[in-house]
């Protein structure tokens, strides 16, 4: 999936305007920073310290068009103060027209993980975006100018596969989150900033290398091409941005959560599309 480079771009990305990418030292917010490089923006990069940051800086000024400055900051995104001190200095010259609250770890947890697994899952990919959203937003939208806000989640965050839970508590979140902003920068006088919820398909990153993955499978999309549907979502307004992959369709995705939002309206067991007497009745439904 790509842009055309001739199609109108969402007005947060215009060249010489700041844009904050956090988790951006790898895959989705890596690509996500180098794209906005190129297109003439400043970027900051967050992420934890460490030479992946440090290599993450080189790779995305040498992407940089304009001589468009590339910073890097190492953040804990689960630290408040931390998020403030990366508004204070992405915000030298005025907010940010974009922020993308990415960072996220997996982290093998489990339902009876204990307390610290827990903890660094919901501290990072949970509390790392009402930090962002809290740090960022009212700033962006006291600017007056046209601005986005991009929040990464997850297809896990809305069908909740058995396995992962914590993870899947946090992208849930995230989710909710996500839709509150939405509201309230639609409900506000005066917000000029969009709120986007990207929901990534089968992405080769480092949490699928973490996983033992050394190559990327024919099914996966690459971090580029996961980041070109988002600005393409960005440009036709989508606060959804459903990404599909080379193995699963859009209309996968839609059969999926349809029933996962069913079991509710049904009355079907919880997690019902994994429960063996249900198994054929979505068989059918899948198939239409």
């Amino acid at each position: 999936m790509t842009d055309s480079p001739d199609s109108p771009r969402h007005p947060a990305l215009r060249p010489g305007a700041a844009a904050v990418v956090t988790g951006a030292a790898s895959g989705i917010g890596l690509a996500a920073a180098t794209r906005f490089a190129a297109e003439g923006m400043a970027v900051w990069l967050a992420d934890l310290p460490g030479d992946a940051l440090d290599a993450a800086r080189e790779t995305v000024a040498a992407a940089a068009s304009g001589g468009a400055p590339v910073r890097a900051l190492p953040t804990d995104v689960g630290n408040r103060d931390a998020m403030d001190a990366l508004r204070e200095a992405a915000s030298a010259d005025g907010p940010p027209a974009l922020v993308m609250l990415n960072a996220g770890i997996e982290a093998g947890g489990k339902l009876f993980s204990d307390a610290g697994t827990w903890a660094r899952i919901l501290d990072t990919n949970l509390w790392g975006v009402i930090n962002g959203i809290q740090a960022f937003a009212p700033g962006m939208i006291a600017g007056g100018q046209p601005g986005a806000i991009v929040v990464t989640g997850s297809k896990q965050g809305i069908t909740t596969p058995p396995g992962n839970t914590p993870y899947n508590v946090s992208k849930a979140g995230v989710k909710v989150v996500t839709e509150a902003l939405a509201h309230e920068l639609r409900s506000g006088e005066g917000a000029r900033i969009s709120a986007h919820l990207l929901i990534p398909g089968f992405v080769y990153t480092g949490l699928t290398k973490a996983r033992g993955v050394a190559e990327k499978p024919e099914g996966a999309w690459t971090p580029d091409e996961t980041v070109a549907f988002l600005i393409a979502g960005l440009t036709r307004g989508d606060f959804y941005i459903l990404c599909p992959d080379n193995e699963t369709t859009r209309a996968q995705d839609e059969t999926r959560i349809a029933w996962a939002a069913g079991d509710i309206v049904e009355n079907r067991p919880a997690l019902s599309r994994w429960h063996p007497d249900h198994a054929e009745a979505f068989r059918r439904f899948s198939a239409g």
